[in-house]
């Protein structure tokens, strides 16, 4: 199949990842590819630095927006969405003009879905976040047979369609390589923590139940939150709670190799939780808070605590020892490794593509605010050129 892969456009897809959904669209192309695939990515210009053989590029911006537009200062300004809606603008022209079997969107952007509803394109767009009003108007808007919609948890098949999911959503997990997470069952008693640093994932709350416990702890990701860390991660340091920056994943993994449980703490309706996954793979049990689908992932792999209560996470992490590292390397072996997930995809892909033509499903058009395509006619031949042009020059 030829298939177009849409990445969101923040930071580039490229290691070391900053954040699950960085991995996750760069693990899909490079395991479509692997398999035979065509694949193109559309993403930051800068993520050609680490593309996946057999994957072209195509570059929605020339640099991932954080670079200039930082989120945090950002956020919701008409300057930052004017900035990213021209990016997709031009994106969409190249999906029309792509020739492409199907595409599977995991942008967050408004236009792909109604693209695919106008165009009558098979699409499969991922939701790895809860709704917000862009978008879910855009989901609600584009329903159709060839319009597909996956989520990463049961709970997010509930927290998006409350009322009821309709027939074109599904739940497909997340799924890793776990040879990139090799086994390595003991450790030396202290916890390790990985993730984006900022509010939402409860860093802070990892640091203070690791003191509560006894327990050493390492910490590991972007300082997304610069203000989040000084405020309420540092003043938490010390010699046995210590931040060791942002790692590769061979590091990273190296790291859970040598620890014996991870404190996973997300402070919002978390959609899944890769972080957990790829800890689990290497044996790790997994102390957690219990929000969104943390229940849900991790299972018998770990213990479970209250959100907001460092005093029962300790006592969680604590009792993380009575399970044995096989259990927990068990879960992700039966549930979410890549191959499973890939195998969800690619049914789902071909449902869209069987359905694509339903003459009985009415046309529709969207205002130019709602979906944007640009003008200029751009060859599939041309926008391929310009693409690999741009990733000789990176």
């Amino acid at each position: 199949m030829r298939i177009a892969v849409i990445s969101h456009v923040r930071h580039p897809i490229a290691p070391p990842f900053m954040g699950g959904m960085e991995a996750h669209s760069w693990h899909l192309v490079s395991a479509l590819a692997g398999a035979g695939h065509d694949v193109t990515l559309f993403a930051s210009g800068d993520s050609v630095h680490a593309l996946p053989k057999r994957v072209t590029l195509f570059p929605v911006l020339e640099e991932h927006y954080d670079a200039e537009f930082p989120w945090h200062d950002f956020h919701g300004t008409d300057t930052l969405h004017s900035h990213v809606d021209q990016g997709f603008s031009k994106a969409c022209r190249a999906l029309l003009d792509g020739n492409f079997d199907v595409i599977h969107n995991n942008s967050l952007h408004r236009y792909p879905p109604r693209l695919a509803r106008v165009h009558r394109l098979p699409m499969v767009t991922s939701l790895h976040i809860p709704p917000f009003d862009a978008l879910s108007r855009s989901v609600g808007e584009s329903l159709a047979p060839w319009c597909r919609f996956t989520v990463t948890s049961s709970r997010q098949l509930d927290v998006w369609w409350p009322t009821g999911a309709p027939p074109q959503a599904s739940v497909v997990y997340n799924g890793i390589d776990p040879k990139v997470w090799p086994f390595r069952p003991g450790g030396d008693g202290s916890a390790v923590w990985a993730g984006r640093i900022t509010a939402t994932k409860g860093t802070h709350l990892a640091a203070e139940a690791a003191a509560i416990a006894g327990r050493a702890l390492k910490i590991f990701g972007v300082i997304e939150n610069q203000t989040y860390f000084d405020d309420m991660v540092a003043p938490h340091l010390s010699q046995t709670i210590e931040y060791m920056g942002h790692v590769e994943g061979a590091d990273l993994a190296a790291a859970y190799g040598q620890a014996s449980a991870l404190l996973f703490t997300p402070m919002w309706e978390e959609p899944f939780g890769l972080a957990a996954i790829e800890a689990m793979a290497t044996g790790l049990p997994v102390a957690a808070t219990d929000m969104g689908a943390t229940r849900e992932v991790i299972g018998p792999a770990g213990q479970i605590a209250p959100p907001d209560d460092p005093e029962a996470l300790a006592m969680a992490l604590l009792a993380t020892d009575l399970i044995a590292p096989e259990q927990v390397r068990a879960r992700v072996d039966a549930l979410f490794t890549i191959d499973r997930m890939i195998g969800h995809y690619v049914a789902e892909y071909e449902r869209a593509m069987s359905l694509s033509h339903l003459s009985s499903v009415p046309d529709t058009t969207f205002p130019e605010i709602e979906l944007s395509v640009a003008p200029e006619r751009v060859s599939g031949q041309r926008w391929r050129t310009r693409a690999i042009a741009s990733a000789m020059s990176g």
